[in-house]
């Protein structure tokens, strides 16, 4: 009667497997992490590029040239701006994407309400 109600108290192992494997986990979790991957460096890359870019171009449309000189020099600007830590350089670069992580939240409450 013991042996039934404590499997510790029986002389058989009491075997804690799972029937999915090590492996099994590895190719579920690698397809996420790589998407996950492609789109922050998707968005880090048009944070660190085409954002400058956008902006130099829809100023010079403005405002007029860029006084320093043209888009390489404006990247050039921008990335010893990155360098020196200045905030307005790191909202531009990381901008891309934190609206992907807002996109991505609403889409999830959305999806999830209805």
């Amino acid at each position: 009667m013991a042996a039934l109600l404590c499997p510790a108290a029986s002389k058989e192992p009491v075997h804690l497997e799972t029937t999915a494997s090590e492996e099994d986990d590895l190719r579920v979790s690698r397809p996420r992490v790589i998407r996950e991957l492609l789109i922050g460096g998707s968005a880090i890359l048009v944070g660190l590029i085409v954002a400058p870019l956008v902006i130099y171009m829809m100023g010079r449309a403005a405002l007029g040239p860029y006084a320093h000189g043209g888009a390489g020099r404006l990247l050039a600007d921008y990335f010893a701006g990155l360098g020196h830590g200045a905030p307005v350089f790191w909202v531009v670069a990381l901008g891309p994407y934190v609206m992907t992580l807002l996109v991505r939240l609403v889409y999830f409450l959305v999806r999830r309400r209805y």
